[in-house]
């Protein structure tokens, strides 16, 4: 089991910045990928942001250039660092590991955190 914790969230002016944190715990040597998705109500759940145990990472179109994903092995904890934020980010982002255990695949989710961008 691993389990994810968000923070970071808030309220932003056009034009700022936020930065989220996700601390992961428990079978964290088993974690190869984590990520950032967001979800609006009723729709989708979207990739924003992933980051792979070698630090490759992979952003949506809508936000390159704006986010950067990063990852503290040390402390167990990625972050999304939010630049330029525009009122269409506004939305519930989540935080997401995927694990290995033999050959069994594991999805793990944070419990989300709102973004507001708003004037």
């Amino acid at each position: 089991q691993v389990q994810l914790v968000e923070s970071g969230g808030g309220l932003a002016q056009p034009g700022g910045s936020l930065r989220l944190s996700c601390a992961a715990s428990g079978r964290i040597f088993s974690i190869y990928v984590m990520g950032w998705y967001r979800q609006a109500l009723g729709k989708e759940r979207e990739l924003v942001a992933t980051i792979t145990n070698g630090n490759s990472t992979n952003y949506a179109d809508s936000v390159k250039g704006r986010f950067a994903i990063s990852r503290d092995y040390a402390k167990n904890t990625v972050y999304l660092q939010m630049n330029s934020l525009k009122p269409e980010d506004t939305d519930v982002y989540y935080c997401k590991a995927n694990s290995i255990s033999g050959v069994k695949f594991y999805d793990y989710w944070g419990q989300g955190t709102q973004v507001t961008v708003s004037s």
